[in-house]
């Protein structure tokens, strides 16, 4: 690699790293471009090299955010022990836990949930999901399906709509009860919220006839 290209890539991630410690600490509303090229060190000219505006860089900030910590999620499950017998029970247990794990390590980091707000399933669909230029060479969808070729008996009828549904149940009911304990606490949420999930699986189950 040559000084120029490892320049812009330097460039590039200072601007990824003011603009996700300014929004994580000030809120994207309040954070302007000028704050983020000040704190970056670089030309206001050379943030439009790589974004049209911060709601750009806020968009692969959620994609990368949500990377990390589904492919975390996905990591922790491999090597978690799971005393389902059963494979479709299994698989579902599995899907459970790494929804747990994400919003565990949410529950920790509040200012990261509090970014990434209602936009999780966004990360994880809209962006990562499809072909983008912000997502990596392996899609998230693509771990999901490896936990789904664990358990070979289980046939789903639409799984990339099954887990779109249960993301964004997961995402739009947790992050109220965890940053406000609003209606009802994290805690009381979860067994309703992860039944609630495995209801989603069993209906996308197809049955053999």
């Amino acid at each position: 690699m040559g000084k120029v290209e490892e320049n812009k890539i330097q460039k590039l991630n200072a601007l990824l790293k003011s603009s996700y410690d300014l929004f994580i600490t000030k809120g994207i509303a309040q954070t302007s471009i000028h704050d983020i090229v000040q704190k970056a060190g670089v030309a206001k000219g050379t943030f439009y090299l790589y974004f049209k505006d911060k709601y750009e860089i806020r968009d692969r900030l959620i994609v990368k955010t949500a990377e990390k910590l589904f492919l975390s999620a996905y990591h922790a499950t491999q090597k978690a022990k799971f005393d389902s017998v059963d494979e479709s029970t299994l698989f579902e247990d599995k899907t459970i836990y790494l929804i747990d794990y994400v919003l565990r390590e949410l529950q920790k980091n509040k200012l990261v949930l509090q970014f990434l707000s209602k936009n999780l399933s966004r990360g994880f669909f809209h962006l990562a999901l499809e072909s983008h230029e912000y997502s990596s060479e392996v899609k998230l969808i693509d771990y999901y399906y490896k936990v789904l070729e664990e358990a070979p008996s289980v046939h789903l009828r639409n799984p990339e709509t099954m887990l779109f549904l249960i993301v964004e149940l997961a995402s739009s009911t947790s992050f109220s009860t965890i940053l406000e304990n609003d209606p009802i606490s994290f805690e009381e949420l979860k067994p309703e919220l992860y039944g609630a999930i495995r209801a989603i699986i069993r209906s996308h189950i197809e049955v053999e006839r």
